[in-house]
């Protein structure tokens, strides 16, 4: 967004975005002790945000895959399940983040992710433009995730869109984050494309739907003045 620090640190109503996530989190019950992967001005991030924290620096920001291979050392037999957020997402409630995770305790697949269907992308929806086409199969089932760099015309205007709530099988997301490859427009390794891997694999993958609301993130100036309106 063009500021001298971490943008997870922007103040939204007084109140650093990574800060509302925060305390989703705390009040979901989820996760007493969340793992924080931090990059650009991490030192200004973990002072901002304090202890009660595991920090993992990502030396190089080379995309969500990367970041959360940052964290494997950290996570690996340590969890059975890892959930993965975004400090940008400053309006999920406690209640989305537990029921992404009952969900995943109950169906037990590789994956339980999230979706979000927005009316058009005018207006509140702008902000979700940017986010990932989920496209499905002709049994309704999803096929893939389609990034807006990497998408075709016809595949923009698809409206069921990923706003990267994830819930992994941890031994399975660990034997396959290795598998992720920066083969893309932006050269970065997706996290989403797990969902592929885990398609041509033959895995399980359970969904559920999210307000659109809740998804709104902040990576712009236009955004930020946005979600200050809507809070």
């Amino acid at each position: 967004m063009g500021q001298p620090f971490a943008k997870v640190l922007t103040p939204l109503r007084g109140t650093p975005l990574i800060r509302h996530l925060l305390d989703a989190v705390a009040a979901s019950g989820v996760d007493p002790h969340p793992v924080i992967v931090v990059g650009f001005d991490a030192e200004a991030v973990k002072k901002k945000l304090g202890n009660g924290y595991t920090y993992v620096f990502q030396k190089e920001q080379l995309g969500t895959g990367h970041a959360v291979r940052s964290a494997e050392a950290v996570l690996r037999g340590k969890a059975d399940a890892v959930l993965v957020l975004y400090g940008d997402q400053p309006f999920i409630k406690p209640a989305t983040i537990k029921a992404l995770r009952d969900l995943h305790e109950k169906k037990r697949p590789a994956i339980t992710m999230a979706t979000v269907t927005v009316p058009s992308f005018e207006n509140e929806w702008a902000p979700l433009y940017d986010f990932g086409r989920i496209i499905r199969d002709g049994k309704g089932r999803i096929a893939a995730i389609v990034e807006r760099k990497d998408a075709t015309e016809a595949e923009l205007k698809i409206r069921e869109l990923n706003p990267s709530f994830f819930c992994f099988d941890a031994v399975w997301l660990w034997s396959h984050l290795s598998e992720l490859e920066n083969k893309n427009a932006a050269r970065e390794y997706y996290l989403t494309d797990l969902v592929r891997i885990a398609i041509d694999g033959g895995a399980r993958i359970a969904s559920m739907d999210v307000s659109p609301l809740e998804s709104i993130g902040v990576n712009t100036p236009e955004h930020l003045e946005l979600v200050q309106k809507l809070i």
